[in-house]
């Protein structure tokens, strides 16, 4: 039997994968985090299925739940917010389960900074601007950030930032960002992308902290910054180019 692993993407129910879907609709057990999985994903739960919100269980008590079902010949679906390669916990998870012999399988989701970033309407690479994007964010209680992966280091790159986690402390993102981006570099907030309840937030490092003051926003926030958020004065890729000649193109001399 076999734990199944799968990013639930941004919020809306539709954004999660296909094959994520189908491992629902197929396990008898299934474990996700109520507090950040839209409940509409429990309507793809077969018949009888064993629903448990993980919120409220400590680690040892979601392994239990896992280790109880595999070795009842039950399959077990568990839903993570977002994609599962960043801040889910799945590397306990799995150290765990590889220590108990339990199979696994992991299935992506749709992650929060891609969902921001078309609710934006925004490329967050764009030719001559920016072609790298940093995902990051600042300590918290349950994760201090190595001192390594400080954001004024990243800052230093000027590559589009996106920053999770940190809405509680954007007066101090705010001021680490703005010696290396400047007072007038583009900043998005996005609370809850793909939700009902979405929110859009744009203005500046040197305007953001302001806007946000007036009408704030609690934890499922992402900041992004970079120029390549209000850029409309770049070069087009070349890619596509009328005199850029590529294998897949078909073109002759």
């Amino acid at each position: 039997m076999t734990v199944h692993f799968i990013g639930a993407g941004p919020g809306a129910p539709d954004l999660i994968t296909v094959r994520g879907r189908d491992l629902i609709a197929r396990c008898p057990v299934y474990l996700y985090a109520g507090s950040l999985v839209p409940k509409a994903l429990l309507d793809h739960c077969p018949p009888g299925a064993r629903i448990i919100d993980t919120a409220p269980l400590s680690l040892d008590e979601i392994i239990a739940e896992m280790a109880r079902a595999t070795a009842a010949g039950e399959d077990v679906a568990r839903l993570h917010s977002g994609d599962l390669s960043i801040w889910s916990a799945l590397g306990e998870q799995v150290r765990r389960l590889e220590q108990l012999g339990i199979p696994f399988t992991v299935t992506p989701g749709v992650p929060a900074f891609a969902a921001a970033a078309a609710v934006l309407g925004r490329e967050l690479t764009l030719p001559g601007l920016a072609q790298s994007v940093v995902l990051t964010r600042t300590s918290g209680r349950a994760s201090p950030m190595p001192e390594s992966e400080q954001l004024s280091l990243f800052a230093q790159s000027r590559a589009t930032l996106a920053i999770h986690l940190s809405i509680h402390v954007l007066d101090k993102v705010v001021a680490k960002l703005l010696p290396h981006y400047g007072a007038d570099c583009p900043v998005a907030v996005v609370y809850r992308a793909s939700w009902p309840e979405q929110r859009i937030v744009t203005g500046t490092l040197e305007t953001i902290a302001a806007i946000m003051q007036s009408d704030p926003v609690e934890r499922t926030a992402l900041i992004l910054v970079g120029q390549a958020l209000a850029a409309q004065d770049f070069r087009e890729s070349a890619l596509y180019d009328a005199d850029y000649q590529r294998r897949f193109r078909g073109r002759g001399e």
